[in-house]
């Protein structure tokens, strides 16, 4: 289905938007140091100021939403490292979105290639997650007959053009497994049940990180939650609202109220720093439709990422020591393993959930936590950035394993499938021997050697 065929052709994203949203902004240039973008160019229109103001000035009426307005809103990686920083609590989020809105509406970046790309992936791919499951299958099978390696052998990738050749090499590891090959639908909690909590499996984290989702599961259990997790689920709906496909995203989140419905869990559980930080957003996304929006507003307060949640309701702490598992996979110092956690920009901005993984990570006998310098700096990830905008995410995720190496951790924490993948293809450029994973698993993986102990 088209994204726009509920589109009033007239329609205004930045004019409609609540004003005061729009002039919030005082100029005062706190956000500038934080802003990556800004940082790499020091150009004005590159800064969360300068892109509110043109934001501001459209609307305003008075400037034209052009390609030039395009290609900078589409420059900017969404990481909301402004927000936080903002003394007047600008909601650039919702600037932002609404921006890129506007940008597709007025079809300023339109061209035949660009609209097959949207048009299958925004589209079609993720709006029916059986398709992408598909997809997934017949790159499972091409990574596991040895034809990826064969044709990698042969040369083949060197013919083709370097663009191609660097997305070829980004391609993810499918996982032998999905979500709900994993997962029972119902899963019991390991002691008394105190809470009832639905397991939200997401599109990429459920190809390439299923395992991810199945650890979250069992720490969940072993935290006293029976989990509901269907076997068919919907995207969340941020790759559409990040990339101004307003509609299909008010249209998944409808799906997932219907298939989630708020009042009959205590929590909503996501573990990825991206999904989650739209999907407390649901209320703002069907703001005016009277038929979701209460149901909305009660959605948006039961999701909950699984560091947060866990914190609330009092993680219980592993009690066995589990680095002598896994020496093989990463070095141990003395009796400890040297982890580090770099923060998912949505998790820390947009959720604002910045100590409860660290906690978590704490909580775990054998594991020794060392900060991080810039520990809250995108990675270059940043959604789909690092395939729509490759020079700023190569730097930027550069400049993230360069500060990596300096903590001489030989394992990375992240809380996102995006920056897994990001790092992961990081470490293996720079020939480093890291682990990179989700916290989540490390707990898991401490609950596990309590039962071998």
């Amino acid at each position: 289905m088209s994204e726009s065929a509920n589109n009033n052709a007239s329609r205004s994203f930045l004019k409609d938007l609540d004003y005061s949203v729009v002039q919030q902004c005082m100029h005062c240039g706190l956000c500038l140091p934080t802003c990556p973008t800004y940082d790499a160019t020091k150009l004005e229109r590159n800064s969360p100021r300068g892109r509110i103001a043109l934001m501001r000035a459209i609307a305003d009426d008075r400037l034209d939403v052009t390609k030039a307005f395009g290609d900078e809103m589409y420059f900017c990686l969404g990481c909301l490292a402004c927000q936080t920083a903002c003394p007047a609590g600008v909601n650039y989020a919702e600037l932002f979105e609404h921006a890129r809105a506007e940008i597709e509406e007025k079809r300023v970046l339109a061209s035949p290639k660009r609209d097959f790309i949207r048009g299958f992936t925004v589209g079609w791919l993720f709006m029916d997650l059986r398709r992408l499951e598909l997809l997934g299958k017949i790159l499972r099978l091409y990574q596991q007959t040895g034809l990826q390696n064969l044709i990698r052998r042969m040369g083949i990738i060197r013919l083709m053009p370097r663009r191609l050749r660097e997305l070829e090499a980004m391609t993810p590891i499918v996982c032998e497994k999905f979500s709900a090959e994993l997962i029972e639908p119902i899963t019991t909690p390991v002691s008394a049940k105190k809470f009832r909590v639905a397991m939200l499996t997401g599109c990429a984290q459920d190809l390439t990180f299923s395992d991810v989702n199945r650890d979250t599961v069992e720490v969940l259990a072993h935290n006293g939650c029976e989990v509901v997790t269907p076997a068919e689920q919907s995207c969340c709906g941020s790759l559409h609202a990040h990339n101004g496909a307003w509609i299909l995203a008010q249209q998944l989140a409808r799906r997932n109220i219907e298939q989630f419905p708020p009042e009959q869990f205590d929590a909503i559980i996501t573990n990825a720093g991206g999904c989650g930080s739209h999907l407390k957003h649901y209320a703002k996304l069907l703001a005016d439709d009277p038929a979701y929006l209460k149901r909305a507003e009660l959605w948006d307060a039961k999701v909950k990422d699984i560091h947060e949640w866990l914190a609330e309701i009092g993680l219980r702490a592993p009690t066995s020591n589990n680095c002598s598992r896994h020496e093989s996979a990463h070095s141990a110092i003395g009796n400890e393993v040297v982890v580090t956690y770099h923060e998912s920009c949505h998790l820390t901005h947009g959720q604002k959930v910045v100590s409860q993984p660290r906690d978590l990570l704490r909580a775990i006998p054998g594991l020794k936590l060392v900060e991080l310098p810039e520990a809250s700096w995108c990675c270059g990830s940043a959604g789909i950035y690092n395939l729509t905008q490759p020079e700023m995410a190569k730097d930027l995720l550069a400049r993230k394993i360069k500060h990596i190496k300096t903590t001489g951790a030989t394992t990375v924490a992240t809380g996102n499938p995006g920056c897994l993948l990001q790092l992961i293809n990081g470490a293996a450029k720079e020939g480093l021997k890291l682990r990179i994973v989700h916290p989540i698993t490390l707990l898991a993986e401490a609950y596990r050697a309590e039962r071998e102990d």
